[in-house]
């Protein structure tokens, strides 16, 4: 679906689930963000599933929603070269799950300075060049998403001028800004999720 020109997914879809099928399923949009969407989405599903395993809620991305694929439905997942060339064409995420995302990054140029609390970015250039400054400190910064913080510039970062076929790994909580591009900048970002501090206590 997510090849289908003009279609864009949308956290906040959710199977229910009766005896290990699925039975139907439960959308939500219009909240104040895409997570809440999806806790609201979880709520309705759980509550028809009554005694059955619950669904628990998936890790998102403010960048771009992507498509959510729970736990319960999780298996080996093939994407079409045509797919691919059509999530890059438009730098749309490819896969969100709940334990990592897949994005098919397109940029033109300079970003925001970003950090990820929960997510470590492995990125892999596909095509172009670009600037890229890490480390240091985040100015002006603010949460525009639970877990995702974003400034307006780094001060104190190292500059890295990356090219086709490096790969980089940031991990979580360190900032890193896109400064210039040459051209355009194809980039497979995979997004390893840590668990928040909150879902490791005990109850």
């Amino acid at each position: 679906m997510t090849a289908v020109d003009g279609f864009t997914p949308l956290i906040g879809g959710i199977p229910i689930v009766i005896d290990e099928q699925v039975v139907g399923g439960i959308g939500v949009s219009g909240a104040a963000s895409s997570n809440q969407d999806e806790e609201l989405a979880l709520a309705g599903a759980n509550v028809l599933m009554g005694g059955e395993t619950k669904i628990g809620a998936a890790s998102t991305s403010s960048e771009r929603p992507g498509l959510v694929i729970p736990v319960a439905t999780a298996q080996a997942i093939f994407i079409d070269p045509k797919s691919v060339s059509a999530a890059f064409a438009k730098g749309v995420p490819l896969l969100e799950t709940v334990g990592y995302k897949v994005h098919a990054s397109r940029r033109v140029e300079p970003g925001q300075a970003e950090i990820h609390t929960l997510d470590t970015d492995v990125i892999y250039v596909v095509d172009g060049s670009a600037m890229l400054v890490t480390g240091g400190k985040a100015i002006d910064t603010k949460e525009i998403a639970p877990h995702e913080i974003r400034g307006t510039k780094i001060e104190g970062g190292q500059e890295h001028q990356i090219t086709k076929g490096e790969v980089i790994i940031i991990p979580n909580g360190v900032p890193h800004q896109f400064t210039a591009v040459t051209g355009e900048l194809h980039y497979f970002v995979c997004k390893p999720t840590a668990l928040a501090e909150t879902h490791l206590t005990a109850r």
